[in-house]
């Protein structure tokens, strides 16, 4: 799968590691929900961490469709609720 995160560029990530991902997100949904700001950040960017950890970057150049697009890291809480579908980030 393609990932983009905004404002950094794409991964090709392997579908083994979507478990670990979705538990992250469902941390990053339940601080959201609960107007956990501190939680949110440290939730976000430990999520963008294991997609950059676990993901393959494809060259600037690659003009690949990205399956899913995740926020950059200075994205505010509003702005990732604004983004986010009835399951999170990483529908599963």
């Amino acid at each position: 799968m393609i990932v983009r995160i905004m404002g950094e560029g794409q991964v090709r990530l392997a579908d083994s590691h979507f478990a670990e991902l979705d538990k992250l997100d469902d941390e990053l949904l339940a601080e959201m929900e609960g107007g956990d700001e501190p939680g949110f950040r440290r939730t976000l960017h430990a999520l963008l961490d294991a997609v950059r950890e676990f993901g393959e970057p494809l060259p600037d150049d690659a003009l690949e469709p990205s399956e899913l697009i995740l926020p950059s890291p200075e994205a505010t809480l509003d702005e990732v609720r604004e983004m986010l579908g009835d399951e999170g980030l990483i529908p599963s």
